[in-house]
């Protein structure tokens, strides 16, 4: 999976064992689904799992590895993404913008995903297909980037790996799971929290960083709406519209309130850094008005661009590094206590006091 600034993945077995003290849970909402990395995961384990997340690119992934089935496409998306692979290179805006304006990637392979992505868009692809082919497509063009994982920037010298061809693979498609056929939204979360489930997580924005701006090539490919970009970084120009309350340091607590009372089911997992808006007890209050909670709290390597450190515009490091570790907490608030007595975090869920 790409490459991706808040990623579960060293907290997958914890939020699988916090989901799975609900028993009997069938259907698990997954509010902020980013990647997919969690959904996949629930999906892997047999739960119905429903996807939202309002980026086009984030909606793309959950159809891909939440919705699409692999018996029913992984034999047609092999051949299609063979096919694919032989389009010529051909350079145009997208090559421009990403490969010339900026460096995201080196120019070879920015013609080759510009005409793969033409020919992607030519097809009329019914829709979990397409979904397919774009995770292959933008997973291709992140092991040959020329990033440190966020597309705020991009490094003054090629990566070693930009100068890899560009290869599209299969993308970890599922068999469909033994409670149902999955589902992708591309929703407010807000809306989405309407959907009836036994478990929900969430994930939700916890600083100001928005995923938009971090992730805007992922977006545009996606979308492939040519869109006008500003700044260095060529940023698409609706990255200065497209806010969330979550990246409001005076509005989240707010918003976060109002989207747990609107979850429709009886328990909720919710993952949130200490970097966060939101300190511990403020979380823990708000949940609280769905019944008990439970916290567990992991250590978290900080992403790389902060394990860099910051630079002037002439390369010289400034100023020290705070911390190289953060932590990650895990909520659990229930309806049902018993669900909080069979809660863990895995092997060793060293429960915080």
């Amino acid at each position: 999976m790409i490459k991706y600034l808040g990623s579960k993945r060293l907290l997958i077995e914890p939020i699988l064992a916090a989901v799975g003290a609900h028993e009997g849970a069938r259907t698990v909402l997954d509010l902020f689904s980013g990647t997919s990395r969690v959904g996949h995961a629930l999906k892997d384990r047999g739960y119905r799992v429903v996807a939202n997340d309002h980026n086009a690119y984030a909606a793309t992934l959950a159809r891909c590895y939440v919705q699409a089935d692999h018996g029913e496409w992984a034999e047609r998306a092999e051949r299609l993404l063979a096919e694919l692979m032989e389009v010529p290179p051909e350079p145009g805006w997208f090559a421009e913008t990403y490969c010339v304006e900026s460096r995201y990637f080196h120019p070879t392979n920015g013609a080759k995903i510009e005409a793969i992505r033409n020919a992607i868009a030519a097809m009329a692809l019914e829709p979990e297909l397409e979904a397919i082919v774009l995770t292959s497509l933008m997973e291709a063009a992140d092991r040959v980037d020329s990033t440190t994982g966020v597309q705020m920037a991009y490094l003054k010298q090629w990566a070693k790996r930009a100068h890899n061809p560009l290869e599209l693979r299969l993308p970890a498609i599922l068999p469909q799971a033994k409670s149902g056929k999955g589902e992708a939204l591309e929703c407010d979360a807000f809306e989405a929290a309407g959907v009836e489930a036994d478990v929900a997580y969430l994930d939700p924005p916890y600083n100001q960083h928005k995923y938009l701006g971090n992730y805007h090539v992922w977006e545009t490919l996606v979308r492939w709406d040519a869109p006008e970009t500003y700044g260095v970084a060529r940023k698409r120009i609706d990255c200065r519209a497209r806010k969330s309350v979550f990246n409001s340091k005076p509005r989240i607590a707010g918003a976060m309130r109002e989207l747990v009372e609107r979850v429709k089911a009886p328990t909720l997992v919710v993952s949130f850094s200490d970097e966060g808006y939101l300190d511990r007890e403020t979380m823990e209050s708000i949940l609280a008005s769905r019944g008990a909670v439970r916290v567990f709290e992991h250590d978290y390597r900080r992403y790389v661009g902060a394990r860099i450190g910051i630079h002037d515009p002439k390369g010289r490091k400034v100023g020290k590094i705070s911390h190289l570790k953060n932590k990650e907490r895990l909520f659990i608030v229930s309806e049902d206590p018993a669900v909080l007595a069979r809660a863990t975090s895995g092997k060793d869920p060293r429960p915080t006091p």
